[in-house]
């Protein structure tokens, strides 16, 4: 396939720079059809569209789009989206975002575990006192949402020795760690979780899933004395009131938050000054742009040698 040959690529990066998205295509395919949403001279064109948050008109119009591709792990904001094409929608889950966002998760449990915020107060007091400190086994980590975000943690939490499981939304028959499911397996998970790592997808079942009852149903016998969340998955996954309410009353003992609705956080929420809590301006998994793009491309490649799509998303379930 060369020159006029090659289909055409749409990219609809909402408010990320499309020459990063592009720098490969222009680098490997100089004459492969490229557009930047809004300037489509043709929509016949257009075969790939790239897109993160883009307005509804720009899946609109399009009679040859074979592929849509997320320019990031989540697709809540291309599933949602009226009038959707009826073509494969790829998940971006490359290896450089999975191991960024292993990072954040360990720094973050190990930050809770070694009770860091804790020190952190002393330190500002001038204050040398030793905690008392359990060991990694004593502490049950618990991962709701085990997809390849959620195993990629597993893989790397399980050599410090931390006691691991897993929830999600159906079985996982290949599951290396004990895992849970649904409805009936959901509170028998938290009543045995100490630290819970959030990375679910955001959908329909999913919005608000972190409440009170659920923060109720976290262990409170464990080592940490209460129940902490790490979510890095979706800001819509979690209501702020109840999160509040729960380190105020104890029944949390911290929170790690990566994810908001709305975004950025507002700057009178009491987030921000919580004693409890740790912000990170949804950089969990941030990756370069360049390593990115390089992977679409050559997933785009390899679709069109005949090679099988990967990380596809089920629409009905929305992930």
């Amino acid at each position: 396939m060369t020159g006029s040959e090659l289909p055409g690529v749409l990219i609809a990066s909402g408010p990320w720079a499309p020459d990063d998205w592009a720098a490969p295509f222009r680098r490997e395919q100089p004459h492969r059809p490229l557009m930047i949403w809004p300037d489509v001279p043709d929509r016949n064109d257009v075969r790939y569209l790239l897109a993160w948050k883009p307005p509804e008109e720009a899946f609109e119009g399009l009679p040859n789009l074979e592929v849509i591709f997320s320019l990031g792990a989540g697709v809540d904001h291309i599933v949602g989206v009226p009038n959707l094409p009826d073509v494969p929608i790829v998940r971006l889950v490359s290896g450089d975002l999975a191991q960024r966002m292993n990072e954040w998760v360990t720094l973050q449990v190990l930050l809770h575990h070694r009770q860091h915020l804790d020190y952190a107060r002393q330190q500002a007091s001038s204050l040398w006192r030793e905690i008392p400190q359990a060991a990694a086994p004593e502490v049950r980590v618990g991962i709701m949402g085990y997809g390849e975000l959620g195993r990629a943690a597993a893989s790397v939490l399980r050599p410090l020795g931390f006691n691991l499981a897993a929830w999600s939304r159906s079985p996982k028959e290949d599951a290396d760690i004990p895992t849970f499911s649904g409805e009936a397996g959901l509170s028998s998970f938290l009543a045995r979780t100490d630290i819970l790592v959030v990375l679910l997808p955001l959908t329909n079942a999913t919005r608000g899933i972190l409440n009170r009852s659920l923060f109720e149903r976290l262990a409170r016998n464990g080592p940490l004395g209460g129940g902490v969340v790490i979510n890095g998955g979706r800001g819509g996954l979690q209501v702020e009131a109840d999160l509040l309410a729960a380190l105020d009353n104890g029944t949390l003992a911290g929170a790690s938050l990566d994810v908001f609705e709305p975004e950025p956080l507002p700057t009178t929420s009491r987030l921000w000054l919580h004693p409890k809590v740790v912000i990170t301006p949804h950089v969990a998994a941030t990756s370069e742009a360049d390593i990115q793009a390089e992977w679409i491309f050559r997933t785009i490649r390899n679709y069109e040698a005949g090679r099988p799509l990967p990380n596809l998303v089920d629409v009905a379930r929305q992930y």
